[in-house]
């Protein structure tokens, strides 16, 4: 495994964090500015973590607890660091904090059509559940 260290972020990674998305993750979100990021991390400072080799960020997810739920979101790692056990360590951070924040169950937020991330999550012990499909509406945004 690349030598890694993982880390919750802080407000002051967001614009880093939003180039790295661009760079590694699939698709996009409506959060996906400062203001979500920083919002993220106000509201939960332990869920965003991030994944750090020699200084250059290199992995994330976000690990949220609402007290009901444990949901990841946005497991990402850059090409070059992929299989190399990023996301093993970031998937074993999120765990350990549902854990510790007595969560029962996690659950994942994954594209339809990436078959990459379905393979990773799939490895990782996650299995999909067909029987749920995601309802959505954009809320207003001032």
């Amino acid at each position: 495994m690349t030598d890694v260290e993982i880390r919750t972020a802080r407000p002051s990674d967001a614009a880093d964090v939003l180039a790295f998305w661009k760079a590694a993750a699939e698709g996009t979100s409506v959060s996906d500015d400062e203001t979500g990021v920083t919002g993220l991390i106000a509201r939960d400072p332990g869920a965003l973590l991030l994944a750090e080799s020699a200084g250059r960020l290199v992995g994330s997810v976000i690990a949220g607890y609402d007290g009901w739920r444990c949901s990841l979101y946005r497991l990402a790692v850059l090409p070059a660091h992929r299989r190399q056990g990023v996301a093993t360590a970031l998937l074993r951070a999120a765990e350990q904090r549902f854990a510790a924040l007595g969560g029962r169950r996690a659950d994942a937020m994954v594209l339809e059509a990436n078959a990459r991330a379905h393979r990773a999550w799939a490895a990782a012990g996650y299995r999909r559940q067909d029987q749920w499909r995601r309802w959505v509406k954009p809320l207003p945004h001032p």
